[in-house]
C-alpha cells in the first residue's frame, strides 16, 4: 500500500498543489495505519488510533470537498468527456468513505479495551486497511483520466 502511495506521488507529483498535499496527507495516513500495529495498548494506542482517525477524516474530507471537485471542474473545463468517464468511480467511492466515517465513530476514542474489543479492533482495522487501499485505487483513476484526459502532454507519456 505505501510503495503505491509513492507510485502516485511520482506520478502526479508536482502537477497540482492540492493533489501533492493530498498524496502526503495519503502517505502519512498509511504509515499511521501501520504504526498502530507496534503500539502498545493504553494510553500510546489510544493517542495514535485518535491521529489515525483525525488524519483519515481529514484526507477523506479532502477528497470529497476539495480534490474531486477540482478534477470534475478541471474534466468540465476542458469538456473532453473525462467527467463522463469517471461516473461509475463516484459511487465505487462512496462505500470506502461510510466505512471510513463508520471506523472513526467506532473506535475514534478506545479507552480501556476488553480483549473482545481489541480482538474486534483488529479485525475491523484490517478491514478497514483493505478498504482504505481499494479506495485509492479508485482515486488514481480519477486522477488519472481526469487529469491526463485533456493534457495531450501527459496522455502520450502515459504518465
Amino acid at each position: 500500500m505505501l510503495e503505491k502511495c509513492r507510485n502516485a506521488q511520482e506520478r502526479w507529483g508536482g502537477v497540482s498543489d492540492i493533489i501533492d498535499q493530498w498524496l502526503e496527507q495519503r502517505q502519512r495516513l498509511i504509515s499511521t495505519l501501520f504504526s498502530l500495529s507496534d503500539c502498545q495498548i493504553g494510553e500510546e494506542l489510544n493517542t495514535q488510533l485518535t491521529l489515525f482517525c483525525d488524519l483519515m477524516m481529514d484526507y477523506v474530507s479532502s477528497g470529497h470537498f476539495e480534490v474531486y471537485e477540482q478534477l470534475l471542474r478541471e474534466g468540465s473545463d476542458y469538456a473532453d468527456g473525462s467527467v463522463e468517464q469517471v461516473q461509475d468511480i463516484f459511487p465505487k467511492i462512496q462505500p470506502t468513505t461510510d466505512s471510513a466515517l463508520d471506523f472513526n465513530d467506532q473506535y475514534g476514542t478506545f479507552d480501556a479495551p476488553t480483549l473482545r474489543e481489541i480482538r474486534d479492533f483488529t479485525e475491523d482495522l484490517s478491514r478497514l486497511g483493505e478498504t482504505l487501499e481499494d479506495r485509492f485505487e479508485l482515486e488514481d483513476q480519477l486522477i488519472e483520466v481526469l487529469h491526463t484526459a485533456h493534457n495531450p502532454a501527459i496522455a502520450a507519456s502515459g504518465a
